[in-house]
């Protein structure tokens, strides 16, 4: 694959939890600079950090999809501008230092959001991920930021009925099975 195929690839995986795809556009020692704030499986090296990162936005959003809306790159990096769209269906939760930071129930809401990101590729592989997201613009679509008060009251009543910390173990635990996903066995077609 060129690196804009790769790129197409890669986001491909998070949308579709496609294991058979991430072990060919993924790198063994890939590296996602943006997992700090997902769950801990997400912070992998190679496809199963990818899977994880895929499933975990998968748990918080329906109809996940990123429409590229612009691509330039070279031989060794790809940039992308996208949008990010989906439902608001599940729980959105973040981490921080590998515990649960806020759970945003959900809000039945759409998000359509525009980011940035920045591929490294190698060998016919991609080998690292940043980006830059607006993260202000999705919290404002989802009524976190600035908070509506109906959202605002669920979220500390999550937090307060440990619901919140339910929510961030079944995410965990979603995103660890992902990961784990690209050992099964595959079938025979």
């Amino acid at each position: 694959m060129n690196p804009t195929e790769l790129a197409q690839g890669l986001f491909e995986i998070l949308v579709t939890g496609d294991a058979a795809l991430a072990a060919e556009v993924v790198a063994e020692d890939f590296h996602n600079r943006e997992a700090a704030a997902s769950p801990a499986a997400c912070s992998l090296p190679g496809p199963a950090g990818v899977l994880a990162s895929g499933a975990w936005m998968r748990s918080a959003f329906d109809d996940l999809r990123f429409e590229i809306l612009g691509i330039a790159g070279n031989d060794d990096q790809v940039w992308l501008r996208l949008r990010m769209r989906g439902r608001h269906t599940g729980a959105f939760v973040t981490f921080r230092d590998g515990t649960l930071d806020q759970a945003v129930p959900p809000t039945g809401r759409e998000i359509d959001f525009e980011q940035i990101h920045v591929l490294d590729v190698r060998e016919g592989k991609v080998t690292r991920h940043e980006a830059v997201r607006d993260d202000i613009t999705m919290l404002g679509q989802l009524g976190v930021f600035p908070p509506s008060p109906a959202v605002a009251l669920r979220m500390l009543a999550w937090k307060a009925t440990g619901r919140a910390a339910r929510a961030a173990d079944l995410v965990s635990r979603a995103a660890a099975a992902a990961a784990d996903s690209r050992h099964a066995p595959r079938p025979l077609g």
